[in-house]
């Protein structure tokens, strides 16, 4: 969708310098870029190169102020410039006013299921063979994407976006402008067995908790988040998970928690606020990760452990911080090669 200049600064909130007239209609990278193209530097070694793109105009810092700008003058026209205090973070914002479309009207598909209950909001659009349970709600310009299932009783917020063959089981609520990605699954049972000591099987503990994931949360593809097994899983506002995360029964996440793709988190965890999680992280039952811990990629966390520390990286398996890790390891190799002596 294009936008002038004049418009897209003024949505984003940056200083324009040039042509306010100037249309652009998607985001790039300088290699990429075309006439109509957006491109963003975060350093001024780069700025050169952003002028002699194809690009329409340029988001920069605040090192493409006045001093460089007047430089450029002297030497002729130039292209626009947004000038953002977050370069890369107002590019992000442009990229997302580019693609989304304004005054979207409903389009709900011919093949897809919508029992008369179904309560929508405005400019709602369901894609060929979704399925939508009883008594559905979805909030104003929410897409449902082809061939979801969603389940009974299941609110769905403003703004939403669920990608094709997205499961979303009943007793599950979602904030606005939640986006989850194809093939996840929200709100399934989850994996909690009672041992008969007599006999050594096992039969299911009751799973009919509920889900809840709040505003502005982004769930990867084939992601997989359980429901409360008698109360509820919550995973809190901005928090993002990447793909294949998988997110167990009664499992508590913070407000802008990140979390990388293949890990997984057992029953009972807590993620308070502001953590960041790597790839392939495991963490057992009952753990707690407190505000602002780094979990490296691979990391392994025991049952019912604490790991405190805002802006300290843990790593290994049991988790402790990075530079006792390290040192671990370097003690282990001193000994490998006496030992080899």
């Amino acid at each position: 969708m294009k936008q002038t200049l004049r418009d897209l600064a003024e949505k984003l909130g940056c200083r324009l310098l040039g042509d306010n007239s100037v249309t652009v209609a998607r985001v790039s990278s300088l290699e990429s870029a075309h006439a109509e193209s957006i491109v963003f530097v975060e350093d001024a070694k780069h700025l050169d190169a952003a002028l002699a793109s194809r690009a329409a105009a340029i988001i920069a810092g605040d090192f493409a102020g006045a001093p460089l700008i007047a430089s450029f003058a002297m030497s002729g026209p130039h292209k626009p410039i947004l000038i953002a205090s977050q370069p890369r973070l107002a590019f992000a914002r442009a990229a997302k006013l580019l693609r989304d479309p304004q005054n979207r009207e409903s389009d709900i598909h011919p093949s897809s299921i919508v029992p008369p209950s179904t309560h929508f909001g405005n400019s709602v659009s369901v894609g060929p063979r979704a399925v939508l349970g009883r008594d559905v709600r979805i909030g104003e310009g929410t897409t449902v994407g082809a061939g979801c299932i969603v389940g009974d009783h299941v609110e769905i917020g403003a703004h939403c976006r669920l990608d094709a063959h997205v499961i979303v089981y009943s007793g599950t609520s979602l904030g606005d402008r939640v986006v989850v990605q194809a093939g996840a699954v929200l709100g399934s049972e989850g994996f909690g067995y009672v041992r008969d000591s007599d006999t050594g099987r096992y039969e299911q503990f009751p799973q009919v908790g509920t889900l809840v994931i709040e505003d502005d949360v982004e769930i990867g593809a084939n992601a997989t988040v359980d429901r409360g097994a008698l109360d509820e899983t919550r995973i809190r506002r901005g928090t993002k998970i990447d793909n294949l995360v998988h997110v167990g029964h009664n499992v508590q996440i913070g407000q802008d928690v990140v979390i990388a793709a293949q890990t997984g988190l057992s029953g009972s965890a807590v993620v308070e606020d502001n953590v960041v999680i790597g790839g392939q992280v495991g963490i057992a039952d009952h753990v707690r990760i407190e505000a602002g811990a780094i979990l490296g990629a691979q990391s392994g966390i025991p049952t019912k452990k604490v790991i405190r520390g805002k802006g300290v990286v843990f790593w290994g398996t049991p988790a402790r911080p990075i530079r006792e890790y390290l040192k671990e390891l370097a003690f282990l190799s001193r000994a490998a090669r006496k030992e080899r002596q």
